[in-house]
Formats: structure tokens, C-alpha cells, sequence
């Protein structure tokens, strides 16, 4: 009888070491390989936003339109400078 209760807390405590290094390899590996990656993929997508909006101003102003840009109560209008030299000739 006692070497059954000596085999269950050995067993008990080998569940309960593996759980604890498991928890462990978790917090310490899995976990910070995972956030990098997520933080990753978070980065990559707000450069490409700003890419795209950039893109899509210099699209705006090359086409010869002004492209307003607002900030709070700011606003400005971005137009090329090429749109501006042929305004400019067209002038003369």
C-alpha cells in the first residue's frame, strides 16, 4: 500500500514539474516570439497605411489638383510645382 502512495505523489509531482516548465518554456520563449512577430506585422501595416496616403497625395497633386490637407483647424493645399510652372506659362 505505501508504494502505491509513494508511486501517486511522484506521479503528482512529475505532473506538477511539468506543468511549471511548461508555463515556463511559455513566458519565456512562445510568448516573446509570438509578441515580436505581432509587433512585427503591427509595424509593417502602419508603414504601409502611410505609404498609401503618401502615394495618394503625390497622386492627388500630380494629376494638376489641389489635395487639402487639414489638421485641427489648419488647412493647406498641396498642388505640384510642375501643376504651378504650367499655370505659370499658360499665364505669359
Amino acid at each position: 500500500m505505501g508504494t502505491n502512495k509513494t508511486k501517486l505523489t511522484i506521479g503528482i509531482l512529475i505532473l506538477i514539474i511539468l506543468i511549471l516548465l511548461s508555463f515556463i518554456v511559455y513566458s519565456f520563449v512562445i510568448k516573446p516570439q509570438f509578441t515580436g512577430y505581432v509587433l512585427e506585422k503591427q509595424i509593417q501595416t502602419y508603414n504601409q497605411g502611410i505609404e498609401d496616403t503618401v502615394f495618394s497625395i503625390m497622386q492627388k497633386a500630380g494629376d494638376c489638383s489641389q489635395v487639402p490637407l487639414i489638421f485641427g483647424n489648419q488647412t493647406m493645399n498641396i498642388i505640384a510645382i510642375d501643376c504651378l510652372k504650367i499655370q505659370a506659362d499658360a499665364e505669359i
